[in-house]
């Protein structure tokens, strides 16, 4: 019986049916990992002890007939850059190479309340910088479609471990698309919530202003329990939303009659595979078949996104990470002098090239001479964007474009040249500047068997829409039941 295939909801049926507990679902777990870990490199660190205690709990309620959570028992990975009490936090970086928080973020919190049983922490580019997972300090990971290709970045082993049957599901972040990209590159249902949906508060943070703590499922009914446990709100995150939150699992109804559907034009001409913009648009065609209308729209500030974008991260990016001096917490240099030369020396060996790159940038736009030529009009770009988006969502119920230009890229492909990696968050960055929800959902696979994503963007707080709309083209396809041979 393959566990390790079967989605969240599936095992926990299978838990409170007894056909297996939550030790053998760990175990098995464990197996997988054992098995086929050292091809893929998801995993970042392990915690098979603390693990299996928790599941002899959730066993040990489950045979008293407690009520539990649908996630109760079952086994999932962490993002490396969020905070988890006694488990080290690395950011995948030397910086961080020994950090042991002495706290958990909300998220973390709020799965562990769930019953969700972590079994370990994942793989990313460091301090979450990068689209493709090459910048991790420890290792690159590999996509399970295709071991000598990426699985997207930054949140690249949260999404490679679900794909290899390693976790039921994973935790990431996503700043500019580091949990949809991942999720298209692997098969997998991949969302951005609203800004402020999901408690940010022990997220090491990379860009404050557009981060955003997610989840990577199997498919989009996972998605819903997952939102069910880890939305609400936070007071130690002033970002985070007092609102009444629904049952997200309420939404799961195969209906979009009369629902309107934007197509950016945009999204779809020059520098995007063909491949890719056929599946996106075949799989509209089947929601304009069963009773959604569909529109091609422009949205000629998309242009301007990526500049804005990356303007304003890596500003927020070199003043998130100056605490990172090598004194209070972090990888300190062994040679130094005086003050200056411990700082200089600790963060020159601590961090790699690409987050090195986007602090001197960040750096650049913040200073004195220009910050009203860059870091200003950026801001005020961004504003921009965040309108058009809004005015567009006020006529249409959902927003669908690629989620990525392309299909996963061989590994040291991106390497090369790293501005062309920026361009692949043309598709992506656009719902992270205006704040709304996106969701990456399986659409079909190109020559080469790898799989294609499309992004679904709706309104603020208009999750529902979102899986609505996923779950009507899931239950239409067998996309979601396709797995990788590894």
């Amino acid at each position: 019986m393959h566990l390790f295939t079967k989605t969240a909801d599936e095992l926990a049926t299978m838990l409170r049916n007894k056909e297996v507990t939550s030790v053998e679902l760990i175990e098995a777990y464990f197996e997988r990992i054992e098995a086929v870990d050292d091809k893929v490199k998801a995993y970042i660190s392990l915690d098979k002890e603390g693990a299996l205690e928790k599941a002899e709990e959730i066993d040990a309620k489950l045979e008293k007939g407690e009520e539990l959570s649908r996630l109760a028992g079952i086994p999932i990975g962490i993002k490396d850059n969020i905070c988890t009490k006694g488990l080290k936090t690395t950011c995948a970086s030397r910086m961080l190479e020994d950090f042991i928080p002495p706290y958990s973020a909300t998220v973390v919190e709020k799965l562990e309340d769930a019953g969700a049983i972590i079994i370990g922490k994942l793989n990313m580019d460091e301090f979450a910088m990068g689209g493709s997972t090459e910048n991790s300090y420890f290792f690159p990971s590999h996509n399970p479609w295709d071991l000598e290709r990426g699985p997207g970045g930054s949140s690249g082993g949260s999404a490679a471990a679900v794909a290899a049957g390693e976790s039921v599901f994973s935790i990431g972040t996503d700043t500019g698309g580091s949990i949809r990209q991942p999720a298209s590159s692997c098969n997998l249902v991949g969302l951005k919530p609203s800004k402020g949906l999901v408690s940010n508060y022990g997220v090491v943070s990379y860009a404050s202003s557009f981060d955003q703590t997610s989840p990577i499922t199997k498919d989009v009914k996972d998605m819903a329990l997952v939102l069910n446990a880890i939305t609400g709100h936070d007071p130690k995150d002033s970002t985070s939303i007092n609102m009444e939150y629904p049952d997200y699992t309420k939404a799961l109804t195969e209906d979009v009659k009369g629902l309107r559907i934007a197509l950016p034009k945009e999204y779809f001409g020059e520098g995007f595979n063909q491949e890719v913009k056929e599946a996106v648009l075949a799989s509209t065609k089947k929601l304009e078949d069963m009773g959604a209308v569909v529109e091609e729209i422009s949205m000629p500030l998309i242009k301007h996104s990526l500049p804005a974008y990356y303007i304003i991260a890596c500003a927020e990016a070199s003043s998130n990470l100056a605490r990172l001096d090598g004194v209070a917490y972090g990888h300190r240099a062994k040679d130094y002098t005086d003050v200056e030369s411990l700082y200089s020396n600790s963060r020159g060996e601590g961090f790699g090239a690409e987050v090195k790159r986007r602090i001197i940038l960040g750096t650049f736009v913040l200073s004195a001479a220009n910050y009203d030529s860059y870091y200003k009009k950026a801001l005020e770009t961004a504003k921009l964007i965040k309108e058009e988006h809004n005015k567009v969502l006020e006529d249409y119920d959902v927003i669908i474009a690629p989620t990525m230009p392309t299909t996963a890229l061989k590994i040291g492909q991106k390497q090369e040249d790293p501005v062309k990696d920026y361009l692949n968050d043309i598709c992506t960055i656009n719902a992270n500047i205006a704040g709304v929800p996106a969701m990456s959902l399986p659409c079909g696979f190109d020559k080469d068997g790898l799989p294609i994503g499309m992004q679904l963007i709706a309104g603020e707080f208009k999750e529902e829409t979102i899986l609505r709309v996923a779950y009507t083209l899931e239950q239409a396809t067998d996309f979601k039941d396709q797995r990788p041979k590894l």
